[in-house]
């Protein structure tokens, strides 16, 4: 971690007070979650949040990052990713024209354009790199069940001590480590060697109560009522077998449509008109309004 954040006491003195701190950028985290980041922060060690599609792992990121006044810099995994995507390239048409550029100049020592073509400003820097050169920042990997295993164990020498050797530059280390936050939506296992790295939490959808308060809070101007309903019936699709369960996220888009459409309450017109922001599958589009969204809308309750 930041030990030079935690030194001058830019970091919460304990999780309640490191929930607090994210509740005030718009986060709100329970305890579990708020005392798991806190101890990463505090160890230094990556946090590594598993959990289902929209429980708001990419939103912690950005939430320390907003808290921190620090850059959020994300390396998005998927499938095939290597380490000079992750890591840095070379500006090879930059490197060319600057060559084209000495030879018409009459310059002709190669040693001497050699050492020219690996100076650092024809170095790109990918997020890794940007990372551990940028302090303080927020480092989201985002995704890394998508990446392949080799990859995994690239990521696990990097976030052992946060430092790159560059053989045409030499060694680059942090000067003060990224808080880094690890994602996965568990499509498959990651490795247990990438895990014990990190500290471990399972995220799961917000209960009831705290989905409401999380619409009302990025959506200030919802009627308590809408953002009750939405939240109740995001609560009872997650029990249906559906392919993809509606997010926390998902309920957000859900309340904003049904404003932007000047509803006040979740009717059952409001509801089939909408349900594409909440439903992200054309299977279980067809599965909920088969069964009839009178009978869901009718199980929500009305206060």
């Amino acid at each position: 971690m930041a030990v030079n954040a935690v030194s001058n006491g830019a970091v919460p003195d304990s999780p309640d007070t490191l929930q607090s701190r994210l509740e005030s950028v718009g986060y709100l985290a329970d305890t579990g979650l708020a005392t798991a980041a806190y101890l990463a922060i505090r160890m230094g060690r990556p946090l590594f949040l598993e959990g289902e599609a929209g429980v708001g792992k990419t939103a912690l990121a950005h939430a320390l990052a907003q808290l921190y006044d620090a850059p959020l810099i994300r390396l998005q995994c998927y499938e095939g990713i290597d380490a000079a995507q992750a890591l840095y390239d070379w500006d090879f048409p930059r490197q060319l024209l600057h060559l084209r550029a000495s030879e018409a100049a009459g310059i002709n020592d190669v040693k001497q354009l050699e050492g020219e073509l690996y100076d650092r400003r024809f170095l790109l820097a990918r997020p890794l790199l940007q990372a551990i050169e940028t302090s303080p920042s927020v480092l989201l990997i985002d995704e890394v069940d998508r990446a392949d295993d080799e990859f995994e164990a690239f990521l696990l020498e990097v976030l052992s001590d946060f430092t790159i050797s560059i053989p045409e530059l030499g060694t680059i280390k942090a000067i003060e480590p990224p808080i880094v936050v690890v994602t996965s939506n568990r499509t498959r296992e990651v490795h247990d060697a990438l895990k014990r790295r990190c500290l471990y939490h399972w995220l799961e959808h917000p209960a009831y109560d705290r989905e409401v308060a999380i619409i009302r809070r990025r959506l200030p101007e919802v009627t308590e009522r809408l953002a009750t309903e939405v939240a109740a019936a995001a609560q009872l699709l997650r029990l249906r077998d559906l392919l993809k369960p509606p997010g926390v996220a998902e309920s957000i888009d859900w309340t904003r449509a049904l404003l932007m459409l000047g509803a006040r309450t979740l009717d059952v017109d409001a509801a089939a008109r909408t349900l594409g922001a909440v439903l992200k599958y054309r299977e279980d589009t067809d599965r909920i309004t088969a069964e009839g969204l009178e009978s869901l809308i009718g199980s929500i309750g009305r206060g």
